[in-house]
This record gives structure tokens, sequence and C-alpha cells, in this order.
């Protein structure tokens, strides 16, 4: 028997709420955040569940799981408007289209290498749609296919360490000159482009309680809203891409009332870590170890091909090497990595580009991941 049993709420909510503070702590700190907060979060419920400090079944898990991970969804993307992501991405954007779809041709030419069993399409939807967007992609994609909890542990730590390797590589790429000499770069060649303001900024947000309120009332109403249509249309199992929906259409349509909300990512943001702790504490460690290195061997499979077919692409079309890169790295790793790689290449005129189509990538990923699965199914 655990130390904390089931049915001890308040303890188990402090535990959720204190494994976040240790992400949000571990992605501000100086050496260990290129590691990922959210890989933190996971390890540290794995290790408190398996030492039989905390239940590998809750409530208190459920609430989070059935309740407060829905509202997350259009928090995150409340700034999403559509317009915007169109009008500021330019030729970046063209490439993350090449480099979205290189991935899914990836994620499903990869399980003709590795046995994944019958949760190949799963896992390849959810990896896909989470190198297309982003973690909160690759969580709403995992339950939109209902995976496994155990199975979904796995496959967010093993896709943690990949997108580490991920991000070295494009990191790595533009100091190649091979590579430099076979895709010529004409932004690489100047790289004295002055910084520009915009998306690349972002200040810390401000606790307005009216802002705070209104986030809520808004997700909950869009959430109350798509899970009624999906039970109507009979597409229960697919409210989420409904939330999203909703969300992107609210953003895109009331832009400057939305872009005056201050806090409503960042609360988002604490829902997707409260999730991830609720995902490490309900793990089994054996189940992980029995099926991480497959998916880990897989996931890198999946990006090793994703940037194969992204240079190649760029070489065959004559593409830009840094929009390239910028293009894939907005898919692979989201819009905070890909400004970093941006900015500390010199590539001041992609930084924004960059982040909008990481953005955009939040809004298609769990519509492809989805229809990856079925389409595998």
């Amino acid at each position: 028997m655990p130390l904390i049993g089931a049915a001890d709420t308040a303890p188990l909510m402090g535990i959720l709420f204190a494994l976040a503070a240790l992400g949000f702590w571990v992605d501000g700190h100086r050496r260990l955040q290129k590691t990922s907060g959210a890989l933190w979060i996971i390890v540290g419920g794995v290790v408190l569940s398996n030492v039989h400090i905390t239940p590998f079944e809750s409530a208190s898990y459920g609430f989070v799981f059935d309740y407060l991970l829905p509202v997350a969804i259009p928090l995150l993307l409340f700034k999403a408007n559509l317009v915007m992501i169109f009008r500021e991405s330019g030729k970046v954007m063209l490439t993350f289209l090449f480099a979205s779809t290189a991935t899914v041709i990836a994620a499903a030419a990869a399980l003709q290498f590795v046995d994944l069993g019958r949760d190949g399409p799963q896992l390849a939807g959810v990896i896909a749609g989470g190198y297309i967007g982003g973690t909160m992609n690759f969580v709403a994609i995992g339950k939109a296919v209902d995976m496994d909890p155990d199975l979904f542990s796995v496959a967010i730590g093993a896709n943690s360490v990949v997108s580490v390797i991920a991000l070295t590589i494009l990191i790595a790429l533009p100091s190649i000159s091979l590579v430099r000499r076979l895709i010529p770069s004409r932004i690489i060649a100047e790289k004295n482009t002055p910084a520009s303001p915009g998306l690349n900024t972002r200040t810390a947000p401000r606790l307005i309680l009216t802002h705070i309120s209104l986030a809520i009332g808004l997700s909950l109403s869009i959430c109350t809203l798509s899970y009624a249509l999906a039970d109507l249309l009979n597409m229960a199992q697919y409210s989420i891409l409904l939330v999203t929906a909703f969300a992107v259409l609210l953003a895109s349509i009331a832009p400057s009332q939305l872009e005056k909300l201050e806090g409503d990512f960042d609360l988002g943001m604490l829902i997707m870590y409260l999730f991830f702790a609720a995902i490490g504490l309900s793990t089994n460690v054996t189940a992980f170890i029995d099926s991480a290195m497959n998916i880990f061997f897989y996931a890198l499979l999946v990006i090793t091909l994703h940037i194969a077919l992204v240079l190649l692409i760029a070489r065959t079309c004559k593409l830009d090497l840094a929009e390239a890169l910028v293009g894939s790295a907005a898919a692979l790793v989201g819009p905070g990595p890909t400004a970093a790689i941006a900015s500390a290449n010199g590539w001041h005129k992609l930084i924004s580009p960059g982040i909008v189509c990481g953005l955009f990538g939040y809004i298609i990923a769990n519509f492809i991941g989805v229809t990856l699965t079925e389409l595998l199914g």
C-alpha cells in the first residue's frame, strides 16, 4: 500500500502542484532548461509512485485528465490568430508546410522499420502531431485517440529525449560547410540584419483577476459547446478537435480583444504541467522499461527522416537553408526554441516568422495527428 492513499485528495493535489513547480523551475534554470521541465515532472512523478509514496490511480488524477486538460487547450490558443499567422510568416510558412508534410511521411514510413505492434498507429499520430505542433498537441492527440496512460508516459519520455537531439541537430547544421554548399543561404551570408521587435519579445504577465476569470470562463464555454456538439454528432472521441477549432475561430474573430488578456497562456501551461504530473504519478515503471527503447528508436528515426526530407526539398526547390531550418524547427521543437535558434544564428528577420509558424503548428497538429492514426489503423 502506498504511503498516501488514493482517497487522500489534499496531499495528492499538493504533490501535483509541487511537481508542476519543479517543471517551471527547471524551465527557468540556466543549465537545466535544455532538458525540458515536462520530463522532470514525469520522472519525479514516476519515482514517487514506484517507491510507493503515492498511488498509481486516484480520482485526483482523473480530475486533471477529464476536466482540467480540455480547459487548457483554449487558454493556450487564445493568441493563435490565423490572419496574423499567415500575414507575418512569409516564406518560412512554405518551408514549415514542407516540414510538416515531411513529418507525416516520416511517421508513416518509420513504422515499416520499427515494430510498435498494435500501438503503432496511435504512436505515429501522437508523435507526428507533437513534431508538427508541440507538447500540447502531443497531449491532446493522446487523449483523442484514447492512448493508455502508461504508453503515453513512455512516449512523452522518449519524445523529450529525442526533441533535445533534434534541437542539437538543427543548431549544428548551419555550421556544416557541406550543407551550406549544397543548400546556399543568402540570410546566412548576410547575418547582419538588425533585430525587429514583435513576437520575439514577451514580458512576464501580470496577475489580473478579471483577465484570469474571463479566460477561464471563455475556455469553459468553448469546452461546453464543443462537447455538446460532439455528442450531438456522435463524435465524442473527437471533442478535443472541436475545442481546438472553436478556440482558433474565436482567436481569429476577436484578436484585438483576446490580445489584451494577460496570464491566459501561463495558466494553460500550469494545467499542462499538472497533467504531466498526473501522468508520471500514474505510470508503472515496469511497463515503461519494457516499451521505452522501441519508441525511442521510432521517434529518433522520425526526426532523422524529417530532417533528411526537409534538406532534400530545400535543395530541390532552391529554398534558403536558414528558412528551411527555421521552418523545420517550428515543426519539430516549437516556437520558443525556434526563436532561440534564429536569434543565436543572427537570423533576426526569421524570429517572428518562426514563432508564428510554430503557433500555426499548434492549430493544425491535432487534426493531422488524429487523422494519421485513423488512416494507419
